[in-house]
């Protein structure tokens, strides 16, 4: 397994692994819809990465990172294929981010989810975000708001 940075060629896989969590859980939104659909415009070509978790030539798992104007980045379209859950792919991603942020010189990292997905909170907090006021957001799934200063 290795995580890499996104090439065009990931564009599917980002979209399709995505689009199965969002759709298990929730409903697919307009602006998932935006990103999922132009990766490189609404991602890349703004400052932001995305990285896709690899297993033998196959996409399992992706994560990008969206740059904000405060100079921190917004972690988001973060998932790992069903059959890899709970193996500590997601923790990986994570890492990934937490040291591509600091590489960057990221004010901190930013994310909005859901107080339904447990195992994803869990994650996060055992990897430094910490719960922050409710905030606006463009998505109606989004109930919990969490940032890792750096």
């Amino acid at each position: 397994m290795e995580i890499v940075e996104y090439r065009p060629e990931h564009a599917e896989a980002f979209r399709m692994l995505n689009e199965a969590w969002i759709a298990k859980h929730f409903v697919i939104e307009p602006k998932d819809r935006e990103v999922l659909e132009d990766p490189q415009g609404k991602i890349l070509a703004k400052g932001g990465r995305i990285f896709m978790a690899v297993r033998d030539g196959r996409a399992v798992g992706c994560v990008a990172m969206l740059k904000m104007g405060d100079g921190g980045y917004e972690v988001a379209k973060m998932t790992v294929s069903e059959d890899l859950r709970g193996s500590g792919l997601g923790k990986g991603l994570m890492q990934r981010c937490i040291e591509e942020g600091e590489r960057l010189g990221a004010r901190r990292l930013y994310l909005e989810t859901n107080s339904g997905l447990a195992p994803a909170l869990a994650l996060y907090r055992s990897m430094g975000f910490k719960d922050l006021a409710p905030a606006e957001t463009e998505y109606a799934r989004a109930d919990v708001f969490m940032e890792r200063p750096y």
